[in-house]
This record gives C-alpha cells, sequence and structure tokens, in this order.
C-alpha cells in the first residue's frame, strides 16, 4: 500500500544518477582480476554500471558457480575499496533536498547489493525514507508501485523500464552509459541532476 504524502514521492537510481563509484569499481575489478586469476576490463565494468552484479558476470562468460564466487568476493572488498572513493554527482545533494522541501519523500532504488547502498548512504550522510537494493529494470517498479511513486529517476535505460511498469514519470539523467539522444524514450531528459529541482518545481 501506497504510504500518506503530501508531497511527491520519487525514486532516484544510485550509480552514476546520485554517486560516482567508477574508480573504486575499477579497483574492486583489479582485486577480482588478481584473487581469481582473470583479466576482466575494468574500465568497461564501470562504464556499464545498472544491472546487477551477477547479471553482469554472467555476461563476461562465467557460470552459475563462478559467477556466485566472484559476486561474494567482490561484495567483501567493496567496503574498504569502494566507498572511500565514491563522490556525490553534480546535484545530487540538492535533488534529494528538492524533494523534502516539497513535503515529499524519497526512496533510492538500486540493482546494487543493499548493505552496500547503505554504506554509500551513510558516508555521505545522505538519509531516504527507503532504501531498495538488488532490484533492476521491471523489478524496480514494483518497489515504485508499492510506494505510489510520482517518478523514477535514473540514469539507465533499465531504469526507464522500471518507471514505466510503475505507472511513474520516467525521468532520465545523462550521466551514465547513455547519452540525452539514447535517453530520448524517457518522459523527461536531462543532462545532470542539477536540472532535476527546477523540473520538480514546476511539475509539482
Amino acid at each position: 500500500m501506497a504510504a500518506q504524502r503530501t508531497g511527491p514521492i520519487v525514486g532516484f537510481d544510485l550509480d552514476m544518477t546520485l554517486i560516482d563509484p567508477r574508480p573504486g569499481m575499477v579497483r574492486a575489478i583489479e582485486e577480482l582480476n588478481r584473487e581469481f586469476g582473470l583479466s576482466i576490463d575494468g574500465e568497461h565494468f564501470a562504464s556499464n554500471l545498472g544491472p546487477p552484479l551477477y547479471d553482469s558476470m554472467r555476461g563476461y562468460g562465467f557460470d552459475d558457480a563462478m559467477a556466485q564466487r566472484l559476486v561474494r568476493h567482490f561484495r567483501t572488498v567493496y567496503p574498504t575499496v569502494v566507498v572511500g572513493a565514491t563522490t556525490a554527482l553534480p546535484g545530487a545533494a540538492e535533488a534529494l533536498a528538492a524533494v523534502r522541501e516539497l513535503g515529499g519523500r524519497t526512496m533510492v532504488i538500486t540493482g546494487k547489493y543493499q548493505p552496500n547502498a547503505e554504506l554509500h548512504l551513510k558516508a555521505l550522510g545522505w538519509e531516504v525514507d527507503r532504501l531498495a537494493g538488488d532490484v533492476f529494470a521491471a523489478a524496480k517498479g514494483d518497489v515504485l508501485r508499492e510506494e505510489g511513486a510520482s517518478c523514477y529517476v535514473g540514469d539507465h535505460l533499465g531504469d526507464i523500464v522500471g518507471a514505466r511498469a510503475a505507472g511513474a514519470t520516467a525521468v532520465a539523467v545523462a550521466t551514465g552509459p547513455f547519452d540525452v539522444d539514447q535517453l530520448a524514450d524517457a518522459d523527461v531528459v536531462l543532462r545532470d541532476l542539477t536540472e532535476f529541482p527546477a523540473w520538480l518545481a514546476q511539475r509539482f
């Protein structure tokens, strides 16, 4: 059941929407390569964030057992390798604040392992009304629908799918692997989150 609200309920993706974890992601892949004798391209991985880690590992051709091993090790090194090297993207804090200023609720809905997503929010001093991890594409729509979300903001084509699945406004930011033209199926396309507060104020 959707929570009672007086303002907009807005969901945000995490990686490359609110935060830039790419330098740490490259280092985490380097850790995997050293531990398992692999040659995964860390730069390629970090430039294509979005899907859950297990799906990404399977996409590199690893079988289920190996993908599971890689995911476990990645999650183990993540807090020390990635979190401290991660920065907020321009306008992220202001975007979250803009929702609150209108009396709304904020959510972070991400394909990332939820405990590690929590570490990012804590490190940046961000408080949100709900955090949901380990969900991608249409599965994000389930969470958005439960909360009665007005819109969902993300950088990935899968985020547009999630918003559509919930009947929410799909707001895309061109700060991830897709540019403005590639995100044209979204209801709204912004260059980055610095443009979000003005758009939100006009809509609500």
